[in-house]
């Protein structure tokens, strides 16, 4: 095979001291250097938004910058020349290992050996699989493309070695942890059965990677002192953790706890990689296994968020980019195809693909796993990372690899990831998921049926607030209780701070934990003793981690794989001391309005003015049925209440007449929702009155708890007067249907006047400071009618989830947070 080109160019020196013979740092290098940088940012965020559609992963964009640039494509013009000189790229590379490690660093940080050790039988075989099938098959497929090539013999022979197909092997085995996350979290499948088993597949296959790495690549830099590089780096990594990480973590805890941290102080632990990662190039291995190290070594919590937000630009969104683009400048695709034939390069990177989907097959076969799911999983292991191109880079400079083989192999590495999310995405595309369940409403839930309901929190508060709800919910022998308490978890673009709220956080008590994981720890012992007092309730407490623009979705697949019947969300405004609703967090509402649209169950909102302050159940509840499905649903939610011994139920039905009966012809004739049909207006009417006789007579007629009364409604200013009224009798909570399906003209006016559309018009005005009520607010919204339609939003769709309850509780040990 074709040897590598060298360059060569001409210096002209500026300063002849004999200490200095080079150029003028800052007449040539500094500025063409800035100007690199800020090209490749450019073309970065430009490139990024274009393929984000796609959930493509932050690093093939930034291979897909060099590979513009190099010189098959952009590369030829003079722009591009001037751009990046060839007497320049080495000052880039150097530079660009700074971010290399800092990059490596993180890598370490989501390193959690705990779950790595504790991983179950199903996870680890898959992850054996995944790396020793692959290495055997990658064998095979370097002797096939030696046997293919046509070329000088003397470039067969050359690179026909042991070290070339170590690095092949060990390139086509590698799993990007990292990114196999992000794109598990771009297409909303983290708290899927499916995505719990590949990510902890991952997390040990990256891990076997890193290990192989660190002690094979010694024998490919220097194969006569490999072993003396081996022993020392073993042994530097045993003094880490034997007697260096004791004292750093009992450090760092005391100064987080302590909030001494500063910008100065930080820097000296970030250049603690740096020292980790110049032992290591002295012991003879790669300098990124210190900084891998290293990153292992520091505890995770809330030390490691304080980190990562001071010190993430510095490698990973400036320097780092710089190291992914020198890999696609020098690849030469178009030149090995002219030399070696399309046939060949595509022969060979169909073989390297699927080398890890047969061995996942295989090994999720044992485990009676659907065909499908193991060819998903197989093609998320499929997934690299960093670890192949550094191991390319080293192929390449220490002339291992040939030109071909390099293009070959980067391209596959490329293909591979690029794929990924567009198959997993075909596969388990959005879909009618909910069509099978189309009564998991609780009017329709049977006496005797579990009800199970996903609690949605924010923070502790949103979830003292919702243990009352749950409460009054009634949960006895008959007809239990099952909670999904969900924290919601904002993340920023790093899968590091994914990581650091996902990782088990029950280590050492001494250290600090993050802000996420101190709010998921106060969730979590508020609701397990709220299970601790009621026998006949059972809590899981989870955790979703995504950004707010769709963590709906995170929501919606939680839901669909618990398959509950009632979504309960918190109001994105709270109660002050004063008593008035103030608004915490503008994006909770959107989240709820999302929630709200495509919800596989029916949705709830609760508004709090301190009813988790209460710390037994004893509520006087006002329902208003005015008619339509959300109604009824809510007067079912109530009716289950009422049957708590510490509930007094009143239920007061409003009569629509007068104009307020004149029916909205826009609702009439549209088409909405999963049932393909509207309900006319009569027939929404024999629906009301038929569940509203049957509550009459089952419940009012016999139990001296719950009271019934009807108010006469003519016009749309009787609603304020009446609810002023009623609201004078000092209620502790509200319950109300969110209005979907009335048909009435007035109030369908109305409800476009709403400040909280979500709350429907009756909820929006009671949740009003300007209406004066101290009582809390329970809206709910029936599933089966197509969910809210909100003005000036775009229609989203949940993903779908892997319909496999028993893998969703036998793999609960991975990196999705489930709290024994």
């Amino acid at each position: 095979m074709r040897p590598h080109v060298s360059g060569c160019y001409e210096t002209t020196v500026s300063n002849g001291n004999e200490i200095w013979q080079s150029e003028s740092v800052l007449v040539f290098y500094l500025p063409n250097f800035a100007a690199q940088v800020a090209f490749t940012l450019f073309c970065n965020r430009g490139l990024y938004y274009l393929l984000r559609p796609f959930n493509q992963p932050r690093f093939v964009v930034e291979i897909l910058v060099g590979l513009m640039v190099s010189p098959e494509i952009l590369g030829r013009y003079k722009f591009f020349t001037n751009l990046i000189p060839l007497k320049s790229v080495i000052t880039s590379e150097t530079i660009s290992y700074l971010g290399l490690v800092y990059y490596v660093f993180l890598a370490g940080l989501d390193m959690n050996l705990e779950t790595i050790i504790k991983a179950r039988k199903k996870a680890t075989s898959i992850a054996v699989a995944g790396t020793i099938i692959p290495m055997v098959i990658g064998s095979a497929v370097y002797t096939l493309l030696q046997s293919m090539y046509t070329g000088p013999p003397e470039s067969l022979s050359h690179y026909n070695t042991r070290k070339a197909y170590m690095f092949w092997t060990l390139i086509y085995s590698v799993t990007g942890f990292p990114t196999v996350t992000q794109i598990v979290t771009d297409l909303k499948l983290l708290y899927t059965g499916l995505g719990r088993v590949a990510l902890t597949a991952a997390m040990m296959t990256g891990f076997f990677n890193w290990v192989m790495f660190a002690f094979l690549i010694p024998f490919a830099l220097n194969e006569q002192v490999a072993i003396y590089s081996v022993l020392s780096t073993l042994l530097f990594v045993l003094v880490c953790f034997i007697v260096i990480r004791p004292c750093l973590v009992q450090l760092i805890v005391r100064k987080t706890n302590q909030n001494e941290w500063d910008n100065y102080q930080l820097f000296f632990v970030v250049m603690g990689a740096y020292i980790c990662a110049t032992v290591t190039d002295i012991l003879g291995t790669h300098p990124v296994v210190g900084a891998l190290v290293y990153g292992i070594m520091l505890p995770s919590g809330k030390f490691t968020d304080l980190l990562i937000d001071k010190t993430e630009s510095f490698g990973v969104v400036y320097l780092a980019p710089l190291f992914f683009a020198s890999c696609g400048v020098r690849l030469q695709i178009i030149d090995v195809i002219r030399s070696q034939g399309l046939v060949l390069v595509v022969l060979v990177v169909f073989l390297s693909c699927i080398s890890k989907i047969l061995s996942t097959v295989l090994a999720t076969q044992f485990f009676g796993m659907p065909a499908l799911d193991g060819v998903a999983i197989g093609i998320l292991m499929n997934t690299k990372g960093i670890l192949p191109l550094i191991m390319l880079n080293i192929a390449w400079d220490k002339q291992i690899l040939s030109e071909e083989s390099f293009s070959i192999t980067l391209v596959s590495v490329i293909l591979m990831t690029v794929v990924v999310p567009l198959i997993i995405n075909a596969i388990y595309k959005p879909r009618k998921l909910y069509k099978q369940n189309k009564l998991r409403t609780i009017q329709n839930l049977k006496v005797e049926a579990e009800l199970r309901v996903l609690a949605c929190v924010h923070n502790p508060c949103h979830a003292t607030g919702m243990i009352n709800i749950l409460e009054a919910s009634n949960a006895i022998k008959l007809s239990p209780l099952r909670v999904f308490s969900l924290q919601l978890v904002e993340i920023t673009e790093t899968t590091t701070s994914l990581l650091a709220a996902h990782n088990n956080q029950q280590q050492s008590g001494s250290q600090a934990p993050s802000n996420s994981v101190q709010d998921l720890e106060s969730i979590t012992r508020i609701f397990k003793d709220y299970e601790e007092q009621n026998e006949n309730a059972s809590v899981e407490t989870l955790s979703a981690v995504s950004t707010y623009s769709t963590i709906h979705k995170d929501i919606h697949n939680v839901a669909q794989e618990k398959q509950t019947t009632l979504i309960l969300l918190p109001f994105h405004k709270q109660s002050s001391i004063q008593g008035v609703l103030e608004t915490t967090n503008e994006a909770f509402k959107d989240i709820n309005q999302n929630v709200m649209r495509d919800a596989p169950c029916s949705v709830g909102i609760f508004v709090d003015r301190g009813l988790g302050s209460l710390f037994k159940v004893n509520l006087r509840i006002l329902m208003i049925f005015i008619g339509g499905p959300d109604d009824r649903e809510a007067l079912a939610f109530a009716w289950r209440m009422s049957k708590h011994r510490g509930i007094q139920l009143t239920v007061v039905r409003f009569y629509l007449l007068g104009e307020t009966a004149e029916v909205d012809p826009l609702q009439q004739s549209e088409s909405k929702g999963l049932l393909s049909t509207v309900l006319d207006w009569e027939k929404q009417k024999e629906f009301d009155d038929e569940y509203v006789s049957s509550f009459r007579l089952k419940a009012v007629n016999n139990e001296d708890s719950i009271h019934y009364s009807e108010k006469q409604v003519n016009s749309w200013e009787d609603i304020p007067e009446v609810l002023n009224e009623l609201d004078k009798s000092g209620y502790d909570l509200y319950i109300l249907g969110q209005g979907t399906g009335r048909n009435s003209l007035v109030l369908s006016d109305l409800v476009k006047w709403t400040d909280c559309p979500e709350l429907g018009l009756i909820g929006d005005m009671v949740a009003s400071n300007s209406f004066g009520s101290c009582s809390s607010l329970l809206v709910v919204q029936q599933y089966g009618f197509g969910g809210m339609v909100f003005e000036n939003t775009t229609q989203h769709h949940s993903q779908v989830s892997a319909n496999d309850d028993d893998n969703s509780s036998s793999d609960s040990e991975t990196v999705y947070v489930k709290i024994e």
